[in-house]
């Protein structure tokens, strides 16, 4: 999967879609990018909560963040049983609202980017796991990671793995931290992957700097479109070099 995605839908509608009592007033961002604040859901007593988190999990056990790599995913397979995430995997999921992401597809030298998102352009959440990591001057962040599994069609054009869309009917389980670890493995493996649609955008995207509605219109996909990405338009420009995937 891609190192960026976008929320663009309205605080009101997230808000009832999300069930959360908080009523924050959070902006259309159309290119979030790591270690930016990230809108996460969590549940706290039994009531969802709408918090902001470092996108980049940091384990209670790292000293300094600078000799701990940049985690904005986590392997769905496997984090169960990695000592970095199993503790959250018990205790903390969470939802990472989104209803776009973006990856790259390399073909040779050139990165193309595409956008993927429901046909109806509505919400959909990553299960993810968050931590609080403490400074050795007591300061505290909130950090967190999406879950990410391999891709199926019409992804798997794009790249071998993805973000994992966790049915709506499984939020409430996914949140509850008294589903175990083994039925929470379980609430991963239903595919929501089929319903999203894949749209060539520019490469624009690729700057963290530009964040505005232009980046999701629809561009010329590169000279031989991935089979299965089905763009809307082709164009004659040349094909532009883009971001690569952050993601494994």
């Amino acid at each position: 999967m891609c190192g960026r995605y976008a929320i663009k839908t309205i605080p009101e509608v997230m808000q009832a879609a999300f069930g959360y009592e908080d009523r924050p007033n959070f902006p259309p961002r159309y290119n979030i990018a790591p270690t930016q604040p990230v809108p996460v859901v969590t549940i706290d007593q039994g009531r969802r909560r709408f918090v902001l988190m470092r996108w980049g999990f940091i384990p209670g056990w790292v000293k300094d963040p600078k000799d701990f790599p940049l985690v904005i995913n986590v392997r769905s397979e496997t984090a169960r049983e990695k000592p970095s995430f199993r503790a959250a995997f018990v205790r903390r999921r969470a939802l990472m609202p989104a209803d776009a992401f973006y990856e790259w597809h390399r073909a040779g030298q050139v990165k193309t980017p595409y956008m993927a998102r429901r046909p109806d352009g509505g919400l959909f959440a990553f299960p993810a796991l968050w931590e609080t990591w403490i400074s050795p001057d007591g300061s505290e962040i909130d950090t967190v990671a999406m879950l990410t599994s391999p891709a199926l069609p019409p992804l798997a054009a794009i790249h071998h793995r993805t973000p994992v869309i966790i049915e709506p009917a499984n939020w409430n389980e996914w949140l509850d931290p008294a589903t175990t670890a083994d039925r929470a493995a379980v609430l991963l493996e239903p595919a929501v992957q089929t319903e999203l649609e894949l749209v060539p955008v520019s490469p624009a995207v690729n700057r963290v700097a530009n964040d505005g509605p232009e980046l999701q219109e629809p561009a010329g996909a590169a000279t031989t479109a991935p089979a299965g990405a089905q763009p809307r338009r082709r164009s004659a420009a040349a094909p532009q070099k883009g971001q690569g995937s952050l993601f494994d």
